[in-house]
């Protein structure tokens, strides 16, 4: 009999559903433009996806000056909510362990202020929410949609091969970001003359890239030949 028992606990434990994710509450640290602590515990705005913290950007007109728009957009997310009382509607967790959730400051949307100000975007890979937000910012030219960049997740999956010295896999990722001994920062497409030799060193800041406009907009220029 206890077998049979032990048996059917065992089997109910295996076809129950995994506990659904707390819904955090409590006050607000920023971590970065999308992932924040709430009531001591690390949430990732859901459908949400902001500059990474050493991302840049290049402005579009005049000198085209490179900055870091990700520690911007981080420094604008600690100005709206630090400190600030949260709720959150949690929908589960992602690969790092955090919350996934929709959260709300004084009855607003976190995402839907953070997209709609130009500081995040709507990460359509893992809904539509905020698409509507983002539509208005880019044809206002509000926060980043003022600025060349690449997207955030591009940016990663760059990081990721940086790393590992390699072009990304699963793209065509092959443009060679190099630094010149006068910090020159020249990129070279295949097909140039300086392409096969040019190595990239991950630990000097070089990087690949999927594109020229990429590349351009990442602070690089085009080599000459």
């Amino acid at each position: 009999m206890l077998r049979i028992c032990a048996a059917f606990v065992l089997a109910v434990l295996a076809i129950a559903p995994p506990p659904a994710a707390a819904a955090p509450q409590g006050v607000v640290r920023v971590v970065d433009g999308d992932t924040f602590v709430i009531g001591g515990q690390k949430v990732r705005l859901q459908a949400v996806d902001a500059p990474e913290m050493a991302q840049t950007c290049t402005e579009k007109s005049g000198q085209r000056r490179v900055w870091a728009c990700g520690a911007w957009v981080a420094a604008q997310a600690r100005a709206l909510f630090q400190g600030q009382r949260a709720s959150c509607q949690a929908s589960g967790h992602d690969r790092y362990g955090r919350v996934v959730a929709r959260c709300s400051v004084a009855g607003q949307d976190m995402g839907a202020t953070l997209v709609g100000a130009g500081l995040a975007f709507a990460y359509l890979r893992f809904g539509d929410d905020y698409a509507q937000a983002e539509r208005a910012a880019r044809r206002q030219g509000r926060g980043l949609h003022a600025h060349d960049m690449i997207s955030p997740a591009t940016y990663r999956a760059q990081a990721r091969a940086n790393s590992a010295g390699t072009a990304p896999t699963g793209r065509a990722c092959a443009i060679k970001g190099n630094i010149s001994a006068q910090g020159k920062r020249i990129f070279h497409s295949p097909g140039q003359a300086d392409y096969a030799r040019t190595v990239i060193s991950p630990e000097k800041g070089e990087r690949w890239f999927c594109t020229a406009a990429e590349a351009r907009a990442a602070g690089w220029r085009a080599a000459r030949r």
